[in-house]
C-alpha cells in the first residue's frame, strides 16, 4: 500500500482516463447484494478505464486505501455498499476535484438516495459509467465537523447527536443479540432511560439553549434507511437543515416516530427546524454519529461547505 503524501489532499484535476478506484463492502446489506460486484466491475472496466478494487477489512484501512490511491494519481473513486462506505470514501475525496459514484448495494443507501443516484445498484453502475465516458461530473456539498482540539471528519448524510446517536452507541456497545434484533434492543433500553438533555447551539453565531431528546443536522434529508429527519435538506443550498424534537417524553416519542419516513415530524409542535451555515453543538455525554458511522464526541462545530464533493452522475 502506498504512503499518503503529505498534499494527497491538495486539490488536482485528476488524469484524463486516469484509473477508477473501487471500494466495495461485500458485507453491505447483510451481504445480499455481494453478488452484484462482479458485474459492477465488468461495466466500469467496459469504459476503457482500468479499474482497481481497493483491498481493506476495517474501516480504517477502508479510509487509509482511498487515501492511497488518490496519492497514486486515480482519476475517480466509485464505492459499492451503503452509507457507512460511502462515509469512508468522503473522508479522502472531500475538498479535491476526484469524482466519486456510488452503487447503493446497503442496508441504509441514504446519501445515494439523496444525490440522485439509482435504487437499483446494477442501474447505478450503468449512470456512473456513462458519466465516466462522457468525463461528467457535479458538484454537491458535504458538511465538515470540528472537535474542539482540531479533529476533522466530514459527511454527506445527517449527523445524529441526540435519541438515535444514544441507541447506535448502546447498540454497539452491546454483543448480543447478533442482527437487527440488538438495534432494536437498544432502542428499548434508550426509551427507558430516555431523558431530555440540555443543549447549546450556536447557528450562525446566533445562540440557542434547550432541552431536547433529538438534535439532527442534516446536509440531505434522510437516515437510518429513508427516515426523513431533515426533509427540506438540499445538497446543493451551501446550508445545514438543524431539526431539534424536544421535550418529548416515551409515548410521544414512540408515537412521532413513524412520522420521521414521511418527514411529517416536524409539523410536532415538540419539533423546530432552523438553517444556517454554521452549526456549533455542545451536550453533555453524546458521541455523534455521521453517515451512521461513529464521529466526534460533542461539541462540534459544523460548517457546510458547498461543492466540497463532486459526483458521477
Amino acid at each position: 500500500m502506498l504512503a499518503v503524501t503529505a498534499d494527497a489532499r491538495a486539490p488536482r484535476v485528476p488524469p484524463a482516463g486516469g484509473p477508477v478506484a473501487v471500494l466495495a463492502n461485500p458485507g453491505a446489506g447483510r451481504g445480499r447484494h455481494r453478488e452484484v460486484l462482479p458485474e459492477v466491475l465488468r461495466r466500469l472496466r467496459d469504459t476503457r478505464r482500468p479499474v482497481r478494487l481497493l483491498a481493506a477489512d476495517t474501516a480504517a484501512a477502508a479510509e487509509q486505501a482511498c487515501r492511497a490511491a488518490l496519492a497514486d494519481g486515480i482519476g475517480a473513486l466509485v464505492a459499492v455498499g451503503g452509507d457507512g462506505t460511502v462515509h469512508r470514501a468522503v473522508q479522502a475525496l472531500a475538498g479535491t476535484p476526484v469524482p466519486l459514484g456510488v452503487v447503493p448495494a446497503g442496508t441504509g443507501n441514504d446519501f445515494a438516495a439523496g444525490t440522485g443516484f439509482p435504487a437499483d445498484p446494477l442501474a447505478a453502475a450503468d449512470a456512473i459509467a456513462g458519466a465516466l465516458r462522457a468525463d461528467r461530473s457535479r458538484a454537491v456539498d458535504l458538511a465538515r465537523m470540528t472537535g474542539p482540539a482540531g479533529a476533522t471528519r466530514w459527511y454527506g448524510g445527517v449527523l445524529a447527536a441526540g435519541f438515535d446517536a444514544i441507541v447506535n452507541e448502546r447498540a454497539n456497545r452491546m454483543r448480543r443479540p447478533r442482527g437487527p434484533r440488538r438495534y432494536d434492543l437498544a432502542i428499548l433500553v434508550e426509551l427507558a432511560r430516555l431523558r431530555p438533555r440540555r443543549y447549546t447551539l450556536r447557528l450562525d453565531g446566533e445562540p440557542l439553549e434547550l432541552d431536547a431528546v433529538l438534535v439532527a443536522v442534516g446536509n440531505c434529508a434522510s437516515y437510518g434507511g429513508g427516515m426523513r429527519v431533515c426533509p427540506a435538506a438540499d445538497p446543493t443550498d451551501g446550508l445545514l437543515d438543524v431539526v431539534i424534537g424536544g421535550r418529548f417524553d416515551r409515548r410521544a416519542l414512540i408515537r412521532a416516530r413513524p412520522r420521521i419516513y414521511r418527514g411529517t415530524h416536524v409539523e410536532h409542535p415538540l419539533v423546530s427546524s432552523h438553517r444556517a451555515r454554521t452549526v456549533e453543538l455542545t451536550a453533555e455525554g453524546i458521541t455523534t454519529y455521521a453517515d451512521g458511522e461513529r464521529a466526534l464526541d460533542l461539541p462540534v462545530t459544523v460548517t457546510a461547505v458547498p461543492g466540497a464533493l463532486r459526483l458521477l452522475r
